[in-house]
């Protein structure tokens, strides 16, 4: 006749490693949250790049770009990390600070407004010690109120490029900066945005990456040596071996870093953005601040 020991309890052996396998599983996912929403979203991870422009002017040399993206404060990104990224910045003393777009977040569920959060943001980025600072719409900006956003950022004297070319300029050479409006939600005018016959390399700051098909098949886009675009976080949440998750439309196909095209002068960078949508989570893909150094091809 076969026994079965029982524990003193009068639980099972196998029962025992059920509850301890549910038990660990759950103190697993709780600190994979945790790590997701608390560290991993609040590592800024610094990226240098270098970018090769051909007929480059001697003065733009070594010339530095930084370059964040996709805010979107106050949900789910805190002023106190906006404020860490800003102070980063003013420590690598660059050139020029360039934002590609989403300040705020569409469907904010946090208590604080959007006009807050426009305003907010812009304050924190008037502390910025660059000696210029652009920026661009992005689709999250646009969704909640274009005007209220530019408005904001314009009060702390921070300009948004809607279809506009500006010259940035040392001693007689310059270089021009360029800027859509949302490829995501609106109609961009690469006519207007990118000067007819520029006489120095073009900048071109598009929210959505996947626009640069459109740059690339358009007249003008010829002249384009570098497209800096923002929008996929790089996908958030990246599982390795399998890549991200979820990506957002416009963002699929150059989700992040550094694009060259065959037979072309463009280059793409994607930026993976300092902020979070949907969830307050990073896991595998941190947020970014991008360091980009000019160099002649």
């Amino acid at each position: 006749m076969n026994s079965m020991s029982v524990s003193p309890g009068g639980s099972s052996p196998s029962r025992l490693s059920r509850r301890k396998f549910i038990l660990g599983s759950g103190v697993a996912a709780a600190g994979l949250a945790f790590y997701a929403g608390e560290i991993a979203r609040h590592e800024i991870d610094l990226v240098k790049t270098t970018i090769s422009v051909r007929d480059l002017p001697g003065a733009f040399h070594g010339f530095r770009i930084a370059q964040i993206s996709d805010i979107h404060l106050d949900e789910f990104t805190e002023p106190f990390f906006l404020e860490h990224v800003v102070h980063r910045i003013n420590e690598l003393a660059p050139d020029l600070v360039l934002v590609t777009g989403d300040f705020v977040t569409r469907g904010s569920l946090t208590f604080i407004d959007s006009h807050h959060a426009a305003y907010r943001c812009a304050e924190i980025l008037s502390t910025l010690k660059t000696p210029q600072v652009y920026t661009v719409l992005g689709n999250h900006d646009v969704s909640v109120s274009a005007p209220l956003v530019i408005e904001a950022l314009n009060s702390k004297k921070i300009p948004v490029l809607v279809n506009q070319h500006v010259p940035i300029e040392r001693g007689d050479s310059r270089i021009w900066l360029c800027g859509s409006d949302d490829a995501g939600t609106r109609r961009p005018d690469l006519n207007l945005t990118i000067p007819e016959k520029p006489d120095g390399p073009v900048l071109l700051m598009v929210h959505e990456p996947d626009y640069a098909d459109t740059v690339i098949r358009h007249p003008r886009g010829k002249s384009v040596a570098l497209m800096l675009s923002g929008h996929s976080h790089g996908g958030q949440v990246r599982i390795p071996f399998y890549g991200p998750l979820i990506l957002p439309p416009m963002g699929q196909k150059y989700v992040m870093g550094h694009f060259r095209f065959d037979g072309i002068p463009l280059q793409l960078y994607v930026n993976r953005g300092i902020g979070s949508v949907g969830l307050p989570f990073r896991f595998d893909c941190p947020p970014e601040l991008t360091l980009h150094t000019l160099q002649p091809a």
